[in-house]
């Protein structure tokens, strides 16, 4: 139940932190706390609690001498940590459960993971950096990865995080801060720090608030040698400070004292705050009264290190008040001078003593008084959870920040009048941008090169340029990476056409950038940040981030709040209620049918809530494993034509008064007046009960002896032969006029005894009808009406009839090998025989398409008509057309719909009533489900080599795909 309590505050935004101004102490036993510790306290020897002030580096991807030696710095001095480095996960988890069982006292085990474990361990996921999170303005979920960071410690039985990072960040210049930080304005930095330090002490991580007194103002990186910093005490605490008492006000357990010249505070000559007692108990302890756990920051940085022997360094800081010496550059050293500072009177045995007695208090409220080893079993899938990918992804959403859009290109509109390109700068492989942007419209794809001349000639022929700008740095130098010479290029482009600009990395890389117009800041750049950024920029998403840094000409909390535009995004399962395990049984269900042969392939797309959570393309477009499906694989829709080509013509013609479903074939048709189809009311053609048969093989009546009639047919085409029936075969126009004549001469079914109307019986022969009857009134042929007012405004770039008229080819799944009309493989040509012989473009099958644009079409229609800001139909229109007409037939106006809690049917017996949808004879499926805000997208050609392989009904793959769709529903609502 906790995990959907908790997705449920990320999809609802209605989780509230729950505040406590109590120090963190005293959520536990502290009479069971005090008996623990004296008994462990008393356990050691004078010399062996000594060691509990030391926490020492190790690593998981080092070899056995480095493991040998932590084991016996453990056995030998007593130390009191470890924080680990660089490794992986199951190594380190071993290596604790190795050095646990040898230490006497428990091990406070620490991480230096400012943006999670990933930060320092292999395979598992980066959250994004401080500065990236500065610029979210829902502080919630600042705690959230906070608390998801604490189960990632958990996992691990990790006890210590050395993070937030509260410095302020005021100097762009800053060589090791920077991007660490959550920005310069130390109200943000508070708040975000406080959000932080609670998600992990919440349940159950020790946070530690760094660098104190402030790191954010220098322009040297304590790794290397002493910062200093002369401002006065006045400012150190208006500004510096604030964020740290911030958090001590409300429950901060640990702080990282930085290895900092500040003379306001200590004047003495290169003495760093570490090693100073005006620092450290003067202002730390007693000043601001914190009574938590003083870490030094590293003592191998040079900081301390260039100015003071090990053993020397660790007596000063333990001298100077601090708690724990972290990383000891010798631990026999730093030991050995601290018993002899004990012997010289300048640190007291009792004085540490206390020390080691709040470090065991520690320990217990870390859980270290019941200690269990780390289990392996499933350890990176418990890390990196589908919680932590949904909340990761949400994060670097939240952030993403629009500096500028002067041109109001954001987010982009209209796409059938606007010709897109892309041009990527700096990125090894940003083909995952890329593919993003082409999934919302036709862009051909540049990459920058030399020859700006040529290129920027190319480009200014396109409406919009969209340029993705990477290679910027975290470092300062070199301008963070970014390129002179390209951002005037960029200018130059912006002079000629319009341009968006999405700014892949740091935001300090943004001062470089003066003069751009229309700029997207990720902060960071990865795969993550490149999905989502054209999401915004077609308005899937909204741009919701502030710059929490001033760059340049963008000052510190710019962001535009851009708009939505109602367009299917990209994103998790678990964002809208799904859960991903259930959903990973449709590849089983899949390999069944490829193995099988049901199938050489398929597609299968699952939206939900307005989000694409499931897109897969599986095995070949063919046995020979020659061309794998992908993405752009298009297949023959077969009937489903009939709800995305006839049906929405006829929803356009109803709605605009052009047509009544309650009249008949005749009130349009001049050709049917006077014979047994003039009185067919289209409301019953459309529910299939209107008493036409359900097919007619009219190819046989153009074929003599297994060979194409003449008359209709020619191997050449010509003026005579104009519509490609298949490959080298080609019709002539008497063809389609001969199948028209035919359609409308055929004899109706007979009436069913003692009834006085047809019942249901599904035919293909009614969309002939419509076909027609649409060309008449719309004086326009009936694709290209289709592709101008429906498909190319959608974006759709798959979706057509004729498709390699196109150029289409390659992309397109073959169907069957036809011996016995066409005799030739069908690629491209429509598989149904009568549509072929009605030039390849009729009412009831002709469509090829892709999964996404089928998806698209679908979210339309879930959307009353509304998608991309245009409106394509009537709020009521596709309601009276989609939903069931009388009790005794299932079906809408040509749509069909599913038999409501039944195994019986076209559809899973989970879909509600209001489901609609349509299947194809190649082996295609769609479905929309208003109530659970679903689509269901499923491609296959089951008919290759052979229609008569039905492999894939009988094992009823489509069903129990959908079936499981449901129940990743349920099983994510009940979990």
């Amino acid at each position: 139940m906790l995990k959907k309590v908790t997705y449920t505050f990320l999809l609802l935004s209605c989780f509230t932190i729950v505040a406590s101004a109590q120090k963190i102490y005293s959520k536990i036993d502290r009479a069971s706390q005090k008996v623990w510790v004296d008994s462990v306290f008393n356990s050691m020897t004078p010399e062996e609690r000594l060691g509990q002030l030391f926490m020492v580096a190790a690593y998981s991807n080092r070899n056995e001498a480095h493991y040998a030696e932590i084991d016996s710095l453990i056995s030998k001095y007593n130390i009191g940590g470890l924080i680990f480095f660089q490794g992986g996960a199951g190594r380190q988890a071993h290596l604790t459960n190795r050095y646990q069982a040898k230490a006497k006292v428990p091990l406070a085990i620490a991480m230096d993971a400012e943006w999670g474990i990933g930060m320092r361990l292999d395979s598992i996921m980066d959250f994004p950096k401080q500065m990236t999170l500065g610029a979210i303005q829902d502080n919630r979920l600042i705690y959230e990865m906070g608390k998801e960071v604490a189960n990632q410690f958990k996992q691990l039985n990790m006890h210590i995080n050395f993070a937030p990072v509260v410095d302020v960040n005021v100097n762009p210049k800053n060589p090791v801060i920077g991007y660490r930080s959550f920005g310069e304005n130390k109200f943000n930095v508070a708040e975000k720090g406080v959000a932080y330090m609670k998600g992990m002490q919440d349940f159950g991580i020790m946070a530690n608030a760094k660098h104190f007194p402030g790191h954010g103002d220098t322009d040297v990186d304590s790794h290397a040698d002493l910062p200093v910093i002369n401002h006065s005490k006045e400012r150190m605490n208006d500004i510096e400070l604030y964020p740290f008492k911030a958090l001590m006000k409300d429950s901060l357990m640990s702080v990282m004292v930085a290895h900092l010249q500040i003379p306001a505070y200590d004047n003495r000559e290169k003495t760093p705050t570490t090693l100073s007692q005006k620092v450290v108990t003067d202002l730390l302890k007693n000043e601001l009264g914190f009574d938590g756990l003083a870490f030094t920051d590293a003592m191998n940085m040079q900081g301390v290190a260039k100015y003071y022997e090990p053993g020397e360094a660790d007596v000063r800081a333990l001298m100077a008040g601090n708690d724990i010496i972290l990383y000891p550059v010798d631990v026999a050293k730093g030991i050995d001078q601290v018993k002899k500072a004990i012997k010289k009177g300048d640190l007291t045995q009792a004085s540490l003593d206390y020390r080691v007695r709040r470090i065991l208090e520690a320990k217990y409220w870390l859980g270290l008084s019941k200690y269990e080893p780390i289990s392996t079993d499933n350890l990176t899938e418990r890390i990196n959870t589908s919680y932590a990918e949904m909340l990761n992804r949400i994060l670097y959403q939240k952030a993403m920040t629009v500096v500028d859009n002067t041109d109001e290109l954001l987010p982009i509109i209209r796409l059938d009048s606007t010709k897109f390109a892309s041009l990527d700068f700096g990125s090894a492989d940003n083909l995952e941008f890329q593919s993003t942007l082409s999934k919302y419209a036709k862009f051909d794809h540049f990459r920058a090169g030399t020859t700006y001349r040529s290129l920027l000639d190319s480009l200014a022929s396109y409406n919009t340029v969209v340029v993705g700008y990477g290679g910027i740095t975290n470092s300062t130098k070199d301008q963070h990476g970014v390129k002179s010479e390209e951002v005037q290029f960029i200018r130059d482009l912006q002079a000629k056409t319009n341009v968006i600009v999405v700014a892949f990395g740091n935001a300090y890389g943004l001062q470089f950038f003066d003069g751009v117009k229309n700029i997207i800041c990720t902060y960071e750049d990865n795969e993550i940040t490149r999905n989502i950024a054209p999401q915004i920029i077609f308005g899937a998403l909204r741009a919701e981030g502030k710059l929490p840094v001033t760059t340049g000409n963008f000052k510190s909390g710019t962001g535009i709040k851009t708009m939505t535009a109602s367009r299917l995004g990209f994103g998790l399962p678990e964002e809208v209620g799904m859960d991903s395990e259930t959903l990973k049984g449709i590849d089983d269900l899949m390999k069944k049918a490829i193995d099988g042969k049901a199938t050489p392939g398929g597609q299968v797309m699952v939206a939900r809530k307005g989000k694409v959570i499931f897109s897969k393309n599986y095995g070949y477009q063919t046995y020979d494993s020659l061309i794998a499906v992908n993405g752009e694989t298009m297949y023959d829709l077969a009937s489903i034509t009939k709800v995305m080509a006839s049906v929405q013509v006829l929803m356009y013609l109803n709605e605009n008064g052009l047509i009544d479903m309650n009249k008949t074939l005749g009130d349009y048709l001049p050709e049917v007046k006077g014979t047994n189809k003039e009185n067919l009311v289209i409301r019953d053609v459309l529910l299939h009960q209107a008493g036409l048969q359900p097919f007619i093989p009219f190819w046989k009546r153009t074929v003599e002896n297994g060979v194409l009639n003449d008359a209709y047919y020619s191997e050449t085409p010509g003026p005579s032969y104009n519509s490609t029936i298949a490959d080298h075969v080609y019709g002539s126009p008497a063809l389609a006029d001969s199948v028209w004549k035919w359609v409308i001469d055929a004899d109706l079914r007979k009436m069913p005894k003692g009834e006085e109307k047809y019942d249901y019986l599904y035919s293909d022969m009614g969309y002939y009808f419509f076909y027609k009857l649409a060309e008449n009134i719309l004086d326009k042929p009936f694709d290209a009406f289709l592709n101008d007012k429906l498909y190319a405004p959608l974006g759709l770039q798959t979706m057509g009839y004729l498709p390699t008229e196109k150029g289409f080819l390659a992309e397109i799944a073959p169907t069957e090998d036809d011996n016995l009309f066409r005799k030739t493989l069908l690629r491209g040509t429509v598989h149904d025989q009568g549509a072929a012989m009605f030039g390849g473009v009729a009412g009831h099958a002709g469509l090829f398409s892709n999964a996404l644009d089928l998806a698209i079409l679908m979210q339309m229609h879930l959307q009353l008509g509304q998608y991309g800001n245009q409106k394509y139909y009537k709020l009521n229109t596709i309601p009276a057309f989609t939903s069931q007409q009388t009790e005794d037939n299932r079906r809408g106006m040509g749509w069909d719909k599913p038999i409501v809690g039944k195994d019986e049917g076209p559809t899973s017996r989970y879909a509600s009533a209001s489901t609609f949808g349509h299947s194809g004879f190649t082996g295609t499926a769609v479905w929309a489900d208003p109530e659970q805000e679903l689509v269901y997208v499923f491609l296959a050609n089951r008919v290759y080599p052979n229609a008569d392989n039905t492999k894939l009904i009988q094992w009823n793959i489509r069903t129990k795909i959908q079936d499981l769709i449901y129940e990743s529903i349920w099983n994510f609502n009940n979990d």
